[in-house]
């Protein structure tokens, strides 16, 4: 499966589950919807995101989605964002009981191969082979460390996303996701051991 070396940022967690279906071991951000206008720490991430990978906005051809698209374009430094975009196809998405407002498919209603040729046709950097060596943070990892399903892993997460001035608000599989997009697996376990260092003292 190919790969980015950029994120891409979505609109909404159908888009998002539909590129994780295609990309592998690529970082997915959903902007949601309109929440992007008033979410300041998602726009930090995405604006850091930016800075430390490169990013592609890949939201819907529809008027929501320009908007969103020309929200981020704002944000964002112009030599740190590619535009990916789909064409106007007219349909429903499976999911929906009727078309959108415009009548238009997005993101989540495209082919495979069609969303693949859109990211090729952007600049984004596809790998086909996997990058040799990478070892990843994994679920375990947090798990161990306090972070996932134990006493009180949401504070802790709270207390390093703080630290890392990552959104307070990412569950354990978006810090996951965002530690796993900015760090190595051993910055991030550096980060994880001294955090838990501080907890304790």
């Amino acid at each position: 499966m190919p790969r980015l070396r950029e994120a891409v940022i979505v609109e909404g967690r159908c888009d998002k589950a539909k590129l994780a279906q295609i990309l592998e071991d690529t970082p997915i951000i959903e902007t949601g919807g309109f929440r992007i206008f008033k979410d300041k720490e998602n726009l930090e991430l995405i604006r850091r995101l930016a800075k430390e990978r490169g990013v592609v906005v890949f939201t819907d051809s529809d008027g929501a989605g320009f908007l969103i698209r020309s929200r981020l374009s704002q944000c964002l430094p112009p030599d740190r964002v590619k535009h990916a975009y789909i064409p106007d196809v007219y349909g429903k998405e499976r999911r929906k009981r009727k078309p959108s407002k415009e009548g238009k498919l997005g993101v989540e209603g495209m082919p495979a191969a069609l969303l693949l040729d859109c990211l090729r046709r952007a600049g984004a950097m596809v790998e086909e082979a996997p990058s040799a060596g990478k070892e990843k943070l994994s679920k375990s990892d947090l798990a161990e460390h306090g972070l996932s399903g134990g006493a009180d892993s949401a504070g802790k997460r709270r207390a390093l996303q703080k630290r890392l001035g990552l959104p307070e608000r990412l569950s354990a599989n978006g810090l996951l996701q965002a530690l796993n997009a900015l760090y190595t697996r051993e910055e991030a376990l550096e980060a994880i051991v001294t955090q838990k260092g501080e907890d304790s003292n």
